[in-house]
């Protein structure tokens, strides 16, 4: 009877570790996909404004002494 008891309480906790560890590797599968979509997103997006700094009539903004930005002398 005592036998029976701790062979229920191993069996249950074997199904709770393998969901446990199924979960957690789905979790990290996922979180890894989306930061991997995250970089792509951030490389696009750093890519684009490298080329739109580069058309012409962009002005670059220098920051001046007192905080503010305004076109820079030298253009």
């Amino acid at each position: 009877m005592l036998t029976g008891y701790i062979l229920r309480i191993i069996v249950f906790a074997l199904i709770g570790g393998l969901i446990f560890f199924g979960l957690r590797k789905i979790w990290r599968d996922w979180s890894g996909q989306f930061r991997k979509l995250d970089a792509e997103d951030h490389a696009r997006r750093r890519a684009r404004d490298l080329a739109e700094r580069n058309q012409p009539g962009v002005i670059e903004l220098k920051r001046g002494e007192d905080g503010t930005y305004r076109p820079d002398d030298k253009a």
